[in-house]
């Protein structure tokens, strides 16, 4: 049996180019970037190609640029560092109801070390109003994180319009990309971002690599200690074949980024439309929102998520749900909760994310397994 991959929002493959020169890199570049002889200052050249690569891809300066273990570690260096380094009693945090668990926890962390923090709504599409920014400003306000582009819906929010009104205010931006890049232009400077959080395996690189753009000028305190590395922001030694490895990544999305993006957004409103059309009692989530061209999120009433991912693996296609599994009980997803939804539209509701691999073919035949498998768990839950 054929398998189908429709999660390239968990993550996705590594791309040949970018596998071909990782493993050359950890054949030969074997030096340690920080040592001065012919092996580390090779090792170097290598680290600061990938800087400028990455950098390019966001518009950035390279020297902006500090790489960390992925966008779990990007966010928390940013968030964590940015509140401490402003070192401000009675300190508050703004972020938004529908951010990643890396952002979320490191909120709920602040908030233990007496950190006040704004959980802003988001509409029934998913996105922020710029203008609940500006009024859940405090004179204490020292950093608004508000993401990119949700990993679950896919909805961007308008960065640029909060980033004037944080700026208007005085007060940094942070924004979580690591589902932007690679999906939508990026440009650090038109956003008027002051962080920026990446990661290598949502673009086709190897998982344990990311960055974190940081604007010049931008205070930030260490979350980790050790040595100098990275400019005093990031210790520890950098992992040369990975970093080289998220450089080419960058690179090959910035050539292929406006034709693929087209592609994406055709086979996904064609999933969407048939979807709808065929299948009674279904619906897009987010879907009037600016969204990625590759993500789309649906509900299935009266089914459960995750008896579908289970169905639909079984027919040889990878999706998700929105759900996260704690202890045994699924709780409904927290991003599709803000939108309004109830707890069981948000369990019924599956997340598809396509990537270089998707065809046409694949959609299609996608749609005919929804479809069987929606009929045969409706069927078997009225007779339950």
């Amino acid at each position: 049996m054929q398998h189908f991959y429709f999660d390239h929002n968990a993550t996705t493959p590594v791309a040949p180019e970018v596998l071909e020169t990782m493993v050359s890199c950890l054949g030969q570049v074997y030096g340690n970037a920080s040592s001065i002889h012919y092996f580390g200052q090779a090792a170097k050249q290598k680290l600061e190609a990938a800087r400028r690569q990455v950098a390019a891809l966001i518009h950035a300066n390279p020297a902006e640029v500090v790489f960390t273990s992925g966008g779990t570690e990007a966010d928390n260096l940013a968030v964590l560092g940015t509140v401490r380094a402003a070192g401000r009693p009675h300190a508050h945090l703004i972020i938004s109801a529908i951010e990643h668990a890396a952002v979320l926890a490191s909120a709920a962390q602040l908030e233990r070390e007496g950190v006040a923090v704004t959980r802003l709504p988001v509409g029934s599409e998913g996105t922020v109003d710029p203008e609940d920014v500006r009024r859940a400003m405090r004179p204490g306000t020292v950093l608004v994180s508000i993401m990119h582009a949700n990993n679950e819906l896919g909805t961007v929010q308008p960065i640029a319009e909060i980033a004037i009104i944080a700026h208007e205010a005085g007060v940094p931006l942070h924004v979580d990309g690591v589902q932007a890049l690679g999906k939508i232009a990026v440009d650090v400077n038109a956003l008027g971002v002051d962080l920026y959080s990446m990661s290598g395996h949502k673009l086709y690189a190897p998982k344990g690599v990311g960055a974190l753009y940081v604007r010049k000028g931008t205070k930030l305190a260490p979350t980790s200690f050790g040595g100098h590395h990275e400019r005093d922001r990031r210790p520890g030694t950098e992992n040369v074949p990975a970093i080289v490895a998220l450089g080419v990544a960058c690179e090959l999305a910035g050539r292929t980024l406006a034709a693929e993006s087209e592609r994406l957004a055709a086979l996904r409103d064609r999933l969407e439309s048939n979807v709808l059309g065929h299948i009674p009692g279904t619906g897009v989530n987010g879907a009037g929102a600016n969204r990625t061209p590759n993500t789309t999120n649906v509900y299935f009433d009266s089914i459960d998520g995750e008896a579908m991912v289970i169905a639909l693996d079984l027919r040889g296609f990878a999706v998700s749900t929105g759900s996260a599994c704690s202890s045994g009980a699924i709780t409904p997803s927290h991003v599709l909760t803000a939108l309004g939804l109830s707890a069981d539209r948000a369990r019924s509701s599956l997340r598809f994310s396509l990537g270089r691999s998707t065809t046409a073919e694949q959609v299609d035949a996608l749609v005919d397994a929804l479809e069987a498998s929606v009929t045969h768990l409706r069927r078997i839950s009225v007779h339950a």
